[in-house]
């Protein structure tokens, strides 16, 4: 458990801030939105390849390590730590610490987490932790964060950690590890709705039918959120569908988050069941998250910034 005399992350609001506190190092771990998300083939192996525009959000959890004195130490707080308890062995935080340790030597590290971000949500909670582990051990040692070796430690972890690892807006392509360039954008104010479900992504995988999309042809730039809104609404979610066959829910929230005033476009991240939808400003989506929240008092809402 966490005592009062250990780091705080109150005063840490950029999500690429790291802030030391005695021998801690936090560092925010911000949530991942797939703007749009095309599945374009499948390897021999099983994994589907993947087309998608990523974005990172200013909201997240907040990681703490410290070099361990004796035996490493892990714990949860936040108001989703009851949802991971019992699997701190399985924890992508712990796995993080563990597999940079065993490639680049050292010790072991302490490790707090706070968890503000709902689990198996799509929008990457768990590889944004186990990526903000890698960030703050990386600092430790003087190494850059696009190092071969911690890139590949990075996808060992899971085809999401490394594009959190890198933290910048991306098209993303292979099963995770193709990074480049997305087209440039504004920051865009947007809301993400969580409905309390679940969603495995090897489950709504696997339940995705029909054929394969093509490959997207996007520009360098999309000059404004007209320009976004149009692009999402064209480029989809190619899970949306799967999701919602598994978790009904999904499809409340979508219509939910269109039925809001000013909302410019809706969509779901990732494998779900968190869903987003953009506005024109900040004071709009704060509104907005606030009317939603009023009558649906049970979801995970909040108000954010993308690609900031």
């Amino acid at each position: 458990m966490l005592k009062a005399a250990q780091p705080q992350p109150s005063n840490l609001t950029n999500k690429t801030a790291m802030v030391a506190e005695g021998n801690w190092q936090i560092i925010q771990a911000p949530a991942k939105v797939n703007l749009s998300l095309r599945i374009v083939g499948r390897r021999a192996d099983g994994f589907h390849l993947l087309d998608s525009i990523v974005v990172f959000a200013n909201v997240g959890d907040h990681v703490a390590i410290r070099p361990a004195v004796g035996q490493p130490s892990f714990s949860i707080r936040g108001p989703f730590a009851s949802s991971l308890e019992g699997s701190s062995g399985h924890n992508l935080a712990i796995l993080a610490d563990q597999a940079f340790t065993k490639a680049f030597g050292g010790k072991h590290s302490d490790i707090r987490l706070w968890k503000r971000l709902p689990t198996a949500a799509g929008i990457g909670g768990g590889s944004a932790d186990a990526a903000a582990v890698l960030r703050l051990k990386a600092k430790l040692v003087g190494m850059e964060l696009n190092d071969p070796n911690l890139t590949n430690i990075a996808l060992s972890l899971g085809a999401d950690v490394p594009m959190c690892l890198r933290g910048l807006s991306a098209k993303v392509e292979g099963i995770g590890e193709l990074l480049s360039l997305a087209p440039s954008m504004p920051p865009l104010a947007a809301v993400l709705v969580n409905p309390g479900v679940m969603l495995a992504t090897p489950t709504v995988f696997k339940a995705r039918s029909g054929p394969f999309s093509s490959p997207a042809v996007l520009p360098k730039i999309w000059q404004n959120l007209r320009e976004v809104a149009e692009a999402i609404a064209e480029l989809g979610n190619d899970l949306t569908q799967s999701a919602i066959a598994i978790a009904p829910e999904v499809a409340d929230v979508l219509e939910s988050l269109r039925a809001l005033s000013g909302a410019r476009a809706v969509s779901m991240s990732g494998s779900g069941a968190t869903c987003f939808a953009l506005f024109d400003d900040p004071k709009t989506a704060r509104r907005e998250a606030g009317a939603l929240k009023s009558r649906q008092p049970g979801w995970w809402i909040s108000s954010t910034i993308l690609n900031l």
